[in-house]
């Protein structure tokens, strides 16, 4: 701050123009944060060698540390994944890691202890992409390819039919409040200062929605409420903090678009911005040094 006002004052002493900035690049909308996308799955004993052994998060040591249900932390954000038959989410979920060498070396190391699932890898241009044990598709990127995130889930891909992401940039736009856009087929929703949903049209054939679902805080929590509960949109009325809603529509005409549930949180929801556990995911029997188990930026 300091630094720009400097080079401002220096402009106006030299006669040279002020800086110009595009303030709406800035503007954060009514989603605070896109906290987890939740999977079921068959096995958690499978599931924790994906996601914690290889992937190098977090079981969160606090809250669902069962067998019937696993909540996996990447820097804010979170996996759910309870125990129940297989969802697999239409479309790929991206996720930052601190290190893309360290994780081909576990990819490599679980690998051989899931011979007979959909797990599989190979690396990309500028990521690593992954498909989970039940065919979920994983995008693994390093820290600086998205601004402000060295760990966590810079946005989540979702398939949707064609001609829809103009409509669903509309409902984000004008029932949800959040900055949205589509171009070139693919519906982008600001979400937080760091994160984006998307929605990339397809002619592919679409799974069936099998009740996975995402999870966001909102700072307007009443009014997007009200919208939906008119038209009947509201799928789960959870409790004073929490809702849900299933179809995303067309402000316009009231077609349905696409299907995912949102479960929708206030800010005054307990658990907003709960401190989550992170460690360090180089660090094992080999490695350790005292003080070195828990993950911090590079």
């Amino acid at each position: 701050m300091a630094e720009q006002a400097q080079k401002t004052e220096k402009a106006e002493q030299t006669g040279a123009a002020a800086p110009e900035f595009d303030r709406a690049t800035e503007d954060v909308g009514n989603i605070i944060m896109l906290e987890h996308v939740n999977l079921t799955v068959p096995d958690q004993g499978i599931a924790a060698l994906f996601y914690v052994t290889g992937l190098g998060f977090t079981r969160d040591p606090y809250i669902d540390f069962g067998t019937l249900n696993m909540w996996v932390n990447l820097g804010e954000q979170q996996f759910h994944l309870p125990k129940a038959d297989a969802q697999v989410f239409r479309g790929h979920i991206a996720v930052v890691v601190p290190d893309l060498e360290e994780l081909k070396k576990r990819l490599g190391f679980i690998a051989r202890q899931m011979p007979d699932t959909a797990f599989g890898w190979e690396e990309q241009a500028d990521h690593i992409a992954l498909t989970c044990p039940w065919g979920n598709r994983i995008r693994a990127y390093p820290p600086g390819v998205f601004p402000l995130m060295d760990l966590g889930m810079p946005y989540v891909e979702m398939q949707v039919a064609p001609d829809t992401s103009e409509g669903i940039a509309r409902f984000y736009r004008e029932v949800i409040g959040c900055p949205a856009t589509a171009s070139a087929g693919v519906a982008r929703v600001k979400m937080s200062s760091n994160q984006e949903m998307r929605f990339a049209e397809t002619d592919e054939p679409i799974a069936d929605y099998d009740g996975h679902h995402i999870a966001v805080y909102v700072s307007n929590f009443s009014g997007p409420h009200a919208w939906l509960n008119e038209r009947s949109l509201i799928s789960e009325e959870s409790d004073a903090h929490q809702y849900r809603f299933q179809s995303i529509v067309d402000p316009d005409s009231g077609q349905t678009l696409a299907e995912i549930e949102h479960e929708v949180r206030s800010l005054a929801h307990p658990m907003y911005r709960r401190n989550l556990v992170n460690r360090n995911p180089a660090v094992n029997f080999f490695t350790y040094r005292k003080g070195s188990e828990i993950y911090t930026p590079a």
